[in-house]
């Protein structure tokens, strides 16, 4: 089954950071030589959780697709640019993910491969939504992300939460981890402002181009916020990094 990884790096001072905006050119050199890398994207963030427009020039993700879990392991545990990476970075974390339920492309690929979950699977459950926006909706979008973030993060089922995306403004990329299907459900579909913003969204034609992805949480490395987020005793949410807005 394919395994696909998602990495967050902190970085802190001026130094670490203008590092890694220099990695967003050399590290593509890297993973395009990378044998058994599939999909492969090197995203930014926003500010506060990460759901804002405003850059957060210290967090910054690698999200992967790898034939299966043992190979991604090994390589975010060796590669030189995870290596890399987590050697300039404050904090990392790892999280690994299976493919179980996907629609829509990305960059005009179908970037993950999906086999359903067995029955009976009481795994966390990870969503992963991205969308290219069309330039004429850009303000519509980002006047219904704030309250969808906010909702969010006040939803006691939520295990993890996060907005990264490849450009600002244009494209958005939001990952969520919850217990289960049913918690996520109920947010996603209830009359709130998620269901409110995917009606006006299926309405208004925002997007040029969407993904909607699930996957069964496999394990994690690492640490955020200075512990494991899958840990269900913590709660991440109340970690607020320095540099949140």
């Amino acid at each position: 089954m394919q395994t696909v990884s998602l990495s967050l790096f902190r970085f802190d001072g001026i130094a670490a950071r203008l590092w890694v905006l220099a990695q967003m050119g050399a590290a593509r050199i890297a993973f395009a030589r990378m044998p058994d890398v599939g999909f492969w994207k090197l995203c930014g963030s926003g500010t506060g959780e990460g759901f804002r427009p405003k850059p957060n020039w210290g967090v910054w993700a690698i999200l992967a697709a790898w034939p299966d879990e043992a190979t991604a392991r090994r390589n975010v545990g060796e590669a030189g640019v995870y290596k890399r990476w987590r050697k300039r970075a404050r904090e990392s974390w790892t999280v690994y993910l299976d493919p179980i339920s996907v629609r829509g492309q990305w960059s005009g690929k179908a970037p993950f491969l999906a086999e359903l979950a067995p029955e009976g699977d009481e795994r966390s459950l990870a969503v992963l939504t991205r969308a290219s926006l069309k330039p004429s909706k850009i303000l519509r979008f980002w006047n219904r992300v704030p309250d969808i973030s906010s909702v969010i993060g006040a939803d006691p089922n939520v295990m993890f939460k996060i907005g990264i995306g490849e450009l600002p403004l244009l494209h958005q990329v939001t990952f969520s981890i919850w217990p289960d299907a049913g918690s996520m459900a109920k947010f996603a579909r209830g009359d709130g402002p998620h269901g409110r913003a995917i009606c006006a969204v299926r309405e208004g034609d925002w997007f040029a181009e969407e993904l909607y992805a699930r996957f069964a949480v496999t394990g994690s490395d690492g640490q955020w916020g200075g512990r494991d987020p899958l840990t269900k005793s913590l709660n991440p949410l109340n970690f607020q990094p320095k540099d949140a807005a």
